[in-house]
């Protein structure tokens, strides 16, 4: 029987042989004669192993873009590998919320399904592409191996591995940080640019709760949400895209934006703000909103300001005809503005949003808002295209009650009756409200805040009233005007009539002279003979 030492050193030199001959084989095997051996290799493996193994690499067979699999799985074993695997990889990356941990390379871990056990591989293969400077440079191939017995082939294809792209694809959402994208003109849209769209981290702290809008109307739009966000199986039951239009609409300062914020915040979806001055046509538009991803939020804020959507459809008559003839003559006397660059029409906005291209991606929201809803043309904002209109108006005692809350952290005072009734009388927006609320410095306290929101909606109300009374003799003024210009104009055209009438009796006159003359003539003539 041999010594231990004696093991040790017969392995040591099977070994070192093994290496010795594996170099020579690495270094002076052509290439192809090595595929060929190693592929009858591997299936002469094969005929001996009860083992079935599946292949998941990193990119696509271009190499160019990354596998989609790839990552949900490698999502679905982080939450496995930081419980089981003995040598993880902590990386930081720029979507992630925190620290992801993964399994470092050659590293194994065991799953089980179903009462199905399986193993997962990861592994990295590094490869060294010919250059044509005389320079070599390795890169990393990474891939990840399923490996299970082969009677249970079925189920692992038809099931488990839809559950682990199922899951790695739900991790990865609730892992990502959320972002704020905004569009780019088309001469960035190459891959060593920025691209179709740029983005920054999303921290809107706004939130439903925060809101200044009446309970009873958020408590709905929240059930709206929820009902849509998990409404996939039954917007295709009724043959519909998984998509919601949403039109925001009142006067400045009432909390479009802030809505728009508390919606992403309460879905966790990611927001891309979409400026429409910058798109070049209709295809253009076409391949950005193609280049969104699900569980977003697509904005388009001031529509009736981006693009001059409602001159392509009607003429706006009335107000021509309303203009003063001095106004017309500034306008002329005014520089011409170029025409706006981008062709984008309603037709082309109307087929991306609602056409056949809006089904080509799902579970999508998508938001207009606009200071001006009448401006809009009906095609655009009609149910179907935008679902829910919702009505952000200034600021009512629930709306103020939400923002006391939050500002001064009080949900009572001897003032709120006062304030209940001043601003049913007022219109007042929730921003204006929140600032004159918002103490300004350390010295301020509630009582001081509040008193100060009573005077300003006092001093708001007079401003109305004066501003009414101008308007009202701006009003007048113009009635006034418009009546004298039509009076003017009677008045010119009386005299036209006039000095018509007394032209036409100067010419019948010359002609009854003339023919006078002209039978006088022939009488004379008549009596010589």
């Amino acid at each position: 029987m041999l010594e231990t030492g004696a093991i040790w050193g017969l392995t040591g030199t099977t070994v070192t042989s093994f290496m010795f001959f594996w170099a020579i084989y690495k270094q002076y095997v052509p290439d192809h004669f090595r595929a060929y051996v190693e592929r009858y290799f591997h299936k002469m493996i094969g005929w001996i192993s009860y083992y079935v193994h599946i292949k998941f690499t990193e990119y696509t067979d271009e190499g160019l873009k990354r596998s989609q699999a790839y990552d949900s799985i490698r999502n679905y074993l982080a939450s496995k590998s930081t419980a089981l695997a003995k040598r993880l990889k902590a990386n930081e990356t720029k979507n992630s919320k925190s620290l992801v941990f993964s399994m470092d390379d050659h590293e194994e871990i065991e799953d089980e399904f179903e009462g199905v056990k399986v193993k997962w591989y990861s592994n990295v293969r590094v490869i060294q592409p010919q250059s044509n400077y005389g320079r070599s440079s390795s890169e990393e191939r990474r891939y990840f191996t399923l490996s299970f017995h082969r009677r249970h082939r079925g189920m692992i294809i038809e099931t488990y591995l839809d559950h682990v792209l199922r899951e790695g694809k739900a991790i990865g959402l609730m892992n990502r940080e959320r972002k704020l994208y905004t569009n780019n003109t088309s001469q960035e849209w190459y891959p060593w640019r920025a691209g179709k769209w740029s983005n920054v981290p999303f921290h809107h702290p706004a939130t439903f709760e925060t809101l200044a809008m009446d309970p009873v109307k958020k408590e709905g739009i929240k059930k709206d949400l929820i009902k849509f966000s998990k409404g996939k199986d039954y917007y295709k039951k009724v043959g519909k895209p998984w998509k919601r239009g949403y039109l925001l609409f009142g006067p400045p300062g009432t909390g479009k934006s802030t809505m728009i914020a508390a919606i992403a915040n309460f879905l966790d979806y990611d927001v891309y703000d979409l400026e429409l001055t910058t798109v070049k046509d209709n295809s253009e538009l076409k391949k950005l909103l193609l280049d969104t991803t699900s569980k977003s939020i697509i904005v388009i804020e001031d529509i009736d300001c981006s693009l001059d959507l409602t001159g392509q459809r009607k003429k706006k008559k009335e107000e021509d005809e309303e203009e003063d003839g001095e106004e017309k003559k500034e306008a002329e006397k005014k520089p011409k503005v170029d025409e706006k660059q981008s062709k984008v029409t309603l037709s082309g906005l109307l087929n991306s949003i609602d056409g056949l291209w809006s089904a080509c991606s799902g579970e999508k929201i998508i938001v207009f808002t606009t200071n001006f809803v009448d401006k809009l043309d009906p095609a655009l904002i009609r149910r179907g295209r935008m679902d829910n209109h919702i009505e952000m108006s200034y600021c009512k005692f629930e709306a103020f009650k939400v923002l006391a809350k939050n500002y001064l952290e009080i949900e009572t005072h001897d003032l709120y009756g006062e304030i209940e009734r001043k601003l049913e009388e007022t219109n007042m927006s929730p921003a204006d409200v929140a600032e004159t609320l918002m103490p300004k410095s350390d010295e301020e306290d509630a009582d001081i805040c509040i008193k100060r929101l009573v005077k300003t909606l006092d001093d708001e109300k007079e401003k109305a009233r004066k501003l009414a009374e101008e308007e009202e003799k701006k009003k007048a003024e113009k009635e006034a005007k418009k009546k004298k210009k039509a009076e003017e104009t009677e008045e010119k055209k009386n005299v036209e009539e006039e000095e018509k009438k007394k032209k036409a009796k100067e010419e019948e006159k010359k002609e009854n002279v003339k023919g006078k003359e002209q039978n006088g003539d022939v009488s004379k003539q008549n009596g010589s003979n």
